[in-house]
C-alpha cells in the first residue's frame, strides 16, 4: 500500500510539471483569448490532445505556424479560462475553484468535447445540488443535454417546491424558461396525483 501511494505521489509530481510549463509560459505557442480579461499563453500540442474540437481549430489555416496566433473562447471569463487550462494541464482543480466555476466549465466541456471535464463538473454539481441552485442546475443541464443533472435538479425542485417556487429567482427563471416551467408544473401535478392515488388505495372499502 505504501509503495503504491508513493508511486501515485511521484506520478502526480510528474504531471505537475505541465502546470509549471503553463504558469511559467515555457515554450508556449498560442494565445487563448477569453470573452472578458487578458489572454493566456498555452501549448498547441496539449490543447490538441485534450479536445478534438481544439485539434480541428488549431489545424485550420488561420491558426497555422506563427506563435503570435490566438484562438478565442468568448463564453469564458479570464478566471474561467484559467480554470479550464489548469484542468487540461493537470486533470484536476482545487475544490474552491471547482465549486465557483463548475457551471461555466461544464458548458465549455460540452462545447469543446472534453468528456473527462464533463464528468468532473457533473460530480461537483451533483454534490452541491440543493434548493438554492436547483433552477440554475436545471438550466445548465438543458444547455448541455445532461440527462442526469436534469433529472436530479427536477427531483430537487419537486421535493422543495415551496422553497424554490417562492424564491426571488423563480420569476426571472420562469420568464426565461417557459418550457421548463411547464415541465415543473407537470411534475408537480404528477406528484400530487400519485399521492392522491396512493392515499385512495390505502382506504379500505366499508
Amino acid at each position: 500500500m505504501e509503495e503504491r501511494k508513493e508511486e501515485m505521489n511521484e506520478k502526480l509530481g510528474f504531471l505537475e510539471s505541465l502546470v509549471v510549463a503553463l504558469e511559467d509560459e515555457i515554450h508556449t505557442d498560442i494565445l487563448i483569448k477569453p470573452g472578458i480579461g487578458p489572454p493566456i499563453p498555452a501549448h498547441r500540442a496539449l490543447l490538441a490532445t485534450r479536445s478534438e474540437i481544439f485539434k480541428n481549430i488549431l489545424a485550420s489555416d488561420e491558426c497555422k505556424a506563427p506563435a503570435e496566433d490566438s484562438i478565442s473562447l468568448p463564453e469564458l471569463t479570464h478566471e474561467e479560462l484559467k480554470c479550464l487550462l489548469e484542468f487540461l494541464y493537470s486533470g484536476s482543480l482545487p475544490l474552491e475553484m471547482a465549486k465557483q466555476h463548475s457551471f461555466a466549465l461544464l458548458i465549455a466541456a460540452d462545447k469543446y468535447d472534453i468528456p473527462f471535464l464533463k464528468k468532473f463538473c457533473e460530480r461537483q454539481i451533483l454534490r452541491s445540488l440543493d434548493p438554492s441552485n436547483a433552477l440554475q442546475v436545471l438550466e445548465v443541464s438543458v444547455a448541455c443535454s445532461n440527462g442526469i443533472l436534469r433529472e436530479q435538479a427536477m427531483n430537487s425542485i419537486v421535493r422543495h417546491v415551496d422553497e424554490v417556487v417562492f424564491s426571488s429567482s423563480y420569476e426571472e427563471f420562469a420568464l426565461k424558461n417557459a418550457h421548463l416551467s411547464v415541465e415543473i408544473t407537470r411534475a408537480l401535478v404528477m406528484q400530487t396525483r400519485d399521492r392522491r392515488d396512493g392515499a385512495t388505495q390505502c382506504v379500505e372499502p366499508s
